[in-house]
């Protein structure tokens, strides 16, 4: 039986030096610039840190995964080009990408740079994932939200290269890497800006009421009453009023998060190599707690132990949590 890696998200390098410290086996994260998918003001790492932090999670066994997963716009491909040159340089052990000119450019240029294929890539059939593996020399895969793990385990027994699963956090219903929700209503784009819903673009108002409206570029996505928490405003997690529906709904997906930790045993036998951990954004605390409690439940697991598992609803987006697609293709 395979034990998988337990990957964890690094917003900033004080949010990596917290995930190495709790147990992570690697960790995820980005540089300052478009070429990755949480492009957010005081987010994410500079060349100069991204070396220091992979030096400290190297000095500790930890694994260092750059996130190289939007697209490069027509014209611009040296930025991603430099973030390549840089990771080949200061030693990373696999960037994650997901336009096929970034991973033929790693490939040809850096043959020993391990390449996982980005969730941002929708690679969810054996045809294509061969395609990457033979044309690029991927060696991972992560796959999107929508599979079963029946699925998963057939997909394994058919693919040459390993497969990572998402099994906290986000759980967005778009196909990744081709939402344009955001870039219709704020002109930047998710897939190739790395920015869903940018904060310059963010507008919190309150009425005379005491309700809290969120706006995006003037537009009001959501209305919450004094005793509700005011969420951030993405246009998938909007509530709207139409014709067909009294009241604001939400016509897309409702704040949820994703929380496979009772599915774990049935991943490990499906024969996943890695277990991912989403929150890029989150807080160290954040960071903390959820990457404690799955590093405990994967190792009580290897160990034939029944896992403990942690609360974390507290930690999910509108205090609700769902297995997804994981277990059945009907969640909402």
């Amino acid at each position: 039986m395979i034990k998988p890696e337990l990957i964890c998200p690094a917003g900033t390098p004080a949010g990596l030096r917290t995930a190495v410290d709790v147990g992570a086996d690697a960790v995820y994260c980005g540089f300052q610039n478009a070429t990755n998918a949480r492009n957010f003001t005081g987010l994410n790492f500079t060349p100069e840190e991204m070396e220091k932090s992979v030096a400290y999670a190297h000095e500790r066994g930890t694994k260092v995964l750059v996130t190289l997963n939007t697209f490069p716009p027509a014209g611009k491909f040296d930025l991603w080009k430099e973030a390549v040159d840089t990771c080949a340089r200061i030693g990373v052990d696999a960037i994650i990408v997901a336009d096929i000119s970034v991973a033929d450019y790693a490939c040809r240029t850096y043959p020993d740079l391990r390449i996982h294929l980005s969730v941002q890539a929708a690679a969810s059939s054996p045809e294509a994932i061969e395609y990457y593996v033979r044309e690029f020399g991927v060696k991972r895969v992560v796959l999107p939200r929508i599979m079963t793990v029946s699925e998963i385990k057939g997909l394994v027994e058919e693919i040459p290269c390993e497969v990572e699963t998402f099994i906290f956090g986000n759980h967005g219903l778009m196909v990744e890497g081709r939402c344009s929700l955001t870039n219709y209503v704020t002109g930047i784009s998710t897939n190739m800006d790395g920015a869903c819903s940018p904060a310059a673009c963010v507008k919190y108002e309150r009425d005379a009421a005491d309700n809290m409206s969120t706006k995006l570029c003037g537009y009001t996505i959501d209305r919450f009453a004094p005793d509700e928490t005011a969420g951030y405003p993405t246009i998938c997690k909007g509530r709207y009023r139409a014709q067909c529906r009294e009241g604001g709904y939400y016509a897309f997906e409702e704040p949820i998060s994703l929380n496979a930790s009772n599915m774990l045993p049935d991943l490990v036998k499906a024969g996943v190599h890695a277990f991912k951990i989403e929150g890029r954004q989150r807080s160290r605390a954040y960071v903390k707690k959820v990457v404690g409690a799955f590093r405990e439940a994967v190792d009580s697991i290897m160990a034939g132990e029944e896992p403990k598992l942690a609360d974390l609803v507290a930690l999910t987006e509108g205090q609700k949590q769902t297995e997804g697609a994981l277990k059945t293709k009907k969640w909402r």
